[in-house]
């Protein structure tokens, strides 16, 4: 299936009063990525990227301490967490404090926005990793969700980001996209062209506006295989 979204512009920057944001990426924080924040910052600049949303697996220091080497690195941050939880992975967006993982989802809901924070959903009808799946439309018929994230570079069956696209629109959800880099080739993969923004009520008003980017960037091979002995 055709992705429903064009692909990414690599290198031009966005126009004037606009703002491209990568909304799902890991540093080796994630335990199982390969990208220092300084790989990513500059992977993020040469790729024409604004801002970078740095959502580790269930932690957030590096994203933590990019924010306050923001203006060195040369690319806005927005502190994020990919959290693990009882129901599926979640992430949080505008993160002050980090929050633990196996909670159970309400929880790990009430945490997120008593901080402020949004509740962004990725890859959830994605059914080789944790992703909510069925669970996602309860959680937004009961106002939980923020952020639909409609296209996520690591889907190989673009029906499954199509998927999350309709449960979006049904229930009038923003909708973003994220290239889940774990390398630097996947950087930049897909990201949200929209409105310069400020703060999390800003981002909600400025998805309502955004274009979408995104191409299917396969992950990157974990342990290469060893070459066979004679």
């Amino acid at each position: 299936m055709r992705a429903p979204f064009p692909a990414p512009v690599p290198g031009p920057r966005a126009p004037e009063g606009q703002v491209r944001i990568d909304c799902h990426l890991h540093t080796v924080a994630s335990g199982d990525s390969a990208l220092t924040l300084d790989q990513l910052a500059e992977r993020a600049k040469s790729t024409g990227l604004d801002v970078i949303c740095v959502t580790d697996h269930n932690v957030t220091e590096a994203a933590e301490e990019a924010q306050v080497r923001q203006e060195e690195l040369g690319v806005r941050i927005i502190v994020g967490e990919e959290i693990r939880t009882q129901a599926g992975d979640v992430i949080g967006l505008f993160l002050t404090e980090r929050i633990p993982y196996v909670l159970p989802l309400p929880e790990v809901v009430t945490r997120i926005r008593d901080q402020g924070g949004l509740v962004y959903v990725p890859h959830p009808f994605d059914p080789v990793r944790s992703s909510l799946g069925r669970k996602l439309e309860p959680l937004c018929a009961e106002g939980g969700v923020d952020v639909i994230e409609v296209f996520n570079s690591k889907i190989t069956d673009q029906a499954q980001n199509g998927l999350a696209a309709t449960v979006a629109a049904e229930y009038g959800i923003p909708s973003a996209a994220g290239s889940d880099a774990h390398d630097a080739d996947g950087v930049g993969a897909a990201y949200v062209e929209l409105p310069d923004f400020d703060g999390p009520a800003g981002f909600l008003e400025a998805l309502r506006g955004a274009a979408l980017s995104g191409e299917h960037r396969p992950h990157a091979v974990r342990y290469p295989r060893r070459a066979a002995r004679g």
